[in-house]
């Protein structure tokens, strides 16, 4: 966009891939700001915002370059009524508060990409799901005599209706792109990645599910660089599958796990015994039973360069600098 450093903006940007994000640009030379409930200390700035009012926060965004929107509650918990209504609200209510406040700056930022997930596909068993092809889940056959259930059903509503917030407002001066985000591995406390090794190292780490449902997944060195590619690349907008394009059935997703970690062995989890988990652990049992089989066309036909495009490499990566770390 530029040869001068820009200036990146992360509304809602304290959690674990704003983290990422702040820190990747920032070391590329970028002038990067967070957005937050909760200002903290870091080596960039972070500036106040409720995401449910303008505020003194505008002023950050005025003349920025790039808007990377990442609020959102996540998706981790109970489906109850209020749970359902909470998440709703953190994903559509920032999203349309900075439309409002866009339309104050008289110098937006020529970018906005918005948090979105890759789950908004249907449950695929049969071929992969990429930004052209793929098709839009809700009330889809999962077996030949079960339709997928309702909570699934709400997830994706709740997806297309955060879209639909994101591109429903035309921005004349700034291009949009929604970041359709498959499961970013991270070996940092919290993750993802951090979960399911503690299940493989405790001998837990087995098929899950009856271990045909594909997991899409994406190294976070390859997310950061998919969305500084995105940046340069100004003819690219509207949605965006960010996914490495190796995705994979979870039986061999977790067996390539184990070997990574030196486990050969790991007790199975079925799905029946994952929906009674959930029940106990208060999330649900979609993460995992439902299959993601989602591929990132357009980043491959731009001539973006997985650096981790499959998982085995992944996550020999991501173990060995899990165990530099503990060492």
């Amino acid at each position: 966009m530029s040869d001068r450093p820009l200036r990146i903006v992360i509304p809602g940007g304290s959690g674990l891939v704003g983290h990422l994000l702040a820190r990747y640009f920032q070391e590329q030379g970028q002038h990067v700001a967070v957005l937050t409930r909760s200002p903290y200390a870091a080596p960039w700035p972070t500036v106040h915002w409720d995401g449910e009012s303008l505020g003194p926060w505008v002023e950050t965004l005025e003349g920025a370059d790039v808007c990377i929107h990442l609020s959102g509650r996540s998706v981790n918990c109970r489906l109850t009524a209020r749970n359902r209504r909470e998440l709703y609200d953190s994903r559509i209510g920032p999203t349309r508060l900075l439309h409002q406040a866009f339309a104050c700056l008289v110098n937006p930022p020529r970018l906005w990409m918005n948090a979105s997930t890759a789950t908004i596909y249907r449950h695929a068993l049969d071929r992969p799901m990429d930004e052209v092809t793929g098709e839009i889940g809700g009330n889809e056959l999962i077996s030949p005599r079960r339709r997928a259930p309702e909570k699934w059903n709400w997830t994706v509503k709740l997806v297309k209706d955060w879209e639909a917030a994101f591109f429903g407002t035309e921005t004349p001066r700034t291009r949009k792109i929604a970041l359709r985000t498959s499961l970013v591995f991270s070996p940092a406390p919290g993750s993802v990645f951090a979960v399911l090794s503690r299940l493989v190292r405790a001998g837990l780490g087995g098929t899950q599910g009856n271990g045909r449902e594909y997991v899409s997944w994406i190294h976070e060195s390859d997310y950061a660089r998919a969305l500084e590619f995105l940046i340069d690349h100004e003819e690219i907008d509207g949605p965006v599958n960010l996914a490495a394009p190796n995705p994979l059935p979870n039986g061999e997703f977790m067996a390539a796990l184990r070997e990574t970690w030196e486990m050969p062995n790991g007790l199975p989890a079925p799905a029946r015994l994952i929906e009674l988990g959930s029940f106990f652990l208060r999330t649900e049992s979609e993460l995992v039973l439902k299959s993601r089989y989602v591929v990132p066309g357009r980043l491959l036909n731009a001539g973006f360069s997985f650096d981790f495009p499959t998982w085995p490499e992944a996550a020999k990566d991501l173990v060995e600098r899990w165990r530099a770390r503990d060492d």
